[in-house]
C-alpha cells in the first residue's frame, strides 16, 4: 500500500510539473492562506503538500498555498467563518464545515443511506451541479471531493450491539450536526454533548466521552484510538469532505491562475479519494485486525465485535426512522429524495 502512495504522490508531482513547464515566472507572488483539522502529516497533508507544490510549479511561483494544520485556524466552523471575513482563502474541509455553508448537503452523512463508496460516489456526483451552485450563491467555490472514511462505532470498556446499549453513554455531537442529536433523540435516555473536535479528545482522556463513530483512520490521526479499546465491524456511514475556496477571492485571482487552482486542486481531490480510501481500510485492518501472518504476529490494537441478524435489523430500522423525521424538515425532501434515489 505504501508504494501505491508513493506512486500516486509521485504521479501528482509530476503532472504538475509537466503543467507547469509552459508558465512564466512572475516578481510577485500571492500566498494563498487555507485551513485544516488534518495534521501535517497525515495522509491528508502529505496529498496537500503535493498540491503545494504543484500549484508553485504550474504558475511559475506566482501562487503559494499556506496551510495552517492541526485546527491552528479553529474548528471546520470557525475556518468557514472566517473564509466569510477574508481571513483564510479557503480550506479542506468535511461535512460538517460543508454543511455550514449549504445544509442540505449534510443528506450524504445520513446513516444507513449507503451501501459502499461506489453508492455514495453515484449520488454524489448527481448531486454536485445543485452543490456546486448552492455553494456559490453563498460565496465559496468547491475545487473537488476528499473523503475521510467509512465510519465505525468505537467505545472503551463495552460493546454497543444494539442502539439500546447506547442508553447512558459518553456520547457526543458537533456543532451544526442535525443528524446525530436526532438519532439521539429516537434512542431516548441519551444525553449528547456538543462538541469541538479538540474537545473529543480532551472528553476521551477524562472519560467523560466513551463513544465515538467516526473513520478508524481519523480516530488514529487525532490520537483518539489510543482511549477506545472496542470497535464495531459495521460501516454506520460514509464521511466526505471538500476543497473549498473564497468565490470572490478566487475570481480575483488571474484567469491562468484560477486555471491552475481549478485543474491542480480537482487533481489532489482524486488523489485524496484514492489514497484515504486506502489508509482508511489500513487503520481498520490495524486496529481491528492486526497482522496474524506477520513474524511475530501483530495482534489487532482493538476487540472487535458484529451483530447478530436481529441486532442488524434494530439498527436499520433506527436509521429509517431518523432519515424519516429529517426529511421535509431538515432537510429538502426533493434533494433527500434525489440522494435515496442515487443510493440505490
Amino acid at each position: 500500500m505504501l508504494r501505491r502512495f508513493s506512486v500516486l504522490f509521485a504521479m501528482l508531482v509530476a503532472v504538475a510539473i509537466v503543467l507547469g513547464a509552459s508558465s512564466s515566472a512572475r516578481a510577485d507572488t500571492t500566498t494563498l492562506k487555507l485551513g485544516t483539522l488534518a495534521p501535517a502529516e497525515s495522509p491528508w497533508g502529505k496529498v496537500f503538500k503535493v498540491w503545494q507544490r504543484g500549484i508553485n510549479e504550474r504558475t511559475g511561483g506566482a501562487v503559494a498555498i499556506q496551510f495552517f494544520w492541526n485546527g491552528q485556524q479553529g474548528d471546520e466552523t470557525a475556518m468557514v467563518g472566517k473564509i466569510r471575513t477574508g481571513q483564510l482563502d479557503g480550506a479542506a474541509i468535511t461535512a460538517v464545515g460543508l454543511g455550514q455553508i449549504y445544509k442540505q448537503v449534510l443528506v450524504l452523512q445520513l446513516p444507513g443511506l449507503f451501501s459502499s463508496w461506489e453508492k455514495l460516489d453515484a449520488a454524489r456526483e448527481k448531486m454536485k451541479p445543485v452543490f456546486d451552485a448552492e455553494y456559490e450563491k453563498a460565496g465559496f467555490k468547491a475545487l473537488g471531493s476528499g473523503d475521510v472514511g467509512a465510519a465505525h462505532m468505537m467505545c472503551r470498556g463495552f460493546q454497543i450491539h444494539s442502539p439500546k446499549d447506547m442508553k447512558k453513554r459518553g456520547t457526543f455531537y458537533l456543532k451544526g450536526d442535525p443528524i446525530a442529536p436526532m438519532l439521539y433523540s429516537i434512542i431516548g435516555d441519551i444525553t449528547p454533548k456538543e462538541v469541538t473536535v479538540p474537545e473529543i479528545t480532551t472528553g476521551l482522556t477524562s472519560g467523560t466521552l466513551n463513544v465515538v463513530n467516526a473513520p478508524p483512520l481519523v480516530a488514529e490521526q487525532l490520537q483518539w484510538a489510543p482511549q477506545l479499546d472496542q470497535i464495531d465491524t459495521m460501516v454506520s456511514g460514509y464521511g466526505i469532505g471538500s476543497l473549498v475556496f473564497s468565490s470572490a477571492k478566487f475570481k480575483s485571482l488571474p484567469a491562468d491562475v484560477q486555471t491552475a487552482i481549478s485543474e491542480t486542486g480537482a487533481l489532489a481531490a482524486q488523489a485524496l479519494t484514492k489514497s484515504i480510501r486506502n489508509a482508511d481500510l489500513a487503520a481498520y485492518n490495524r486496529l481491528a485486525v492486526g497482522n496474524p501472518g506477520a513474524t511475530p504476529p501483530v495482534p489487532a490494537r482493538m476487540t472487535t465485535y458484529s451483530h447478530t441478524d436481529a441486532e442488524k435489523a434494530e439498527w436499520t430500522k433506527l436509521f429509517a426512522e431518523t432519515r424519516a423525521k429529517l426529511k421535509g424538515s431538515t432537510f429538502n425532501a426533493e434533494v433527500m429524495q434525489a440522494v435515496e434515489d442515487a443510493a440505490k
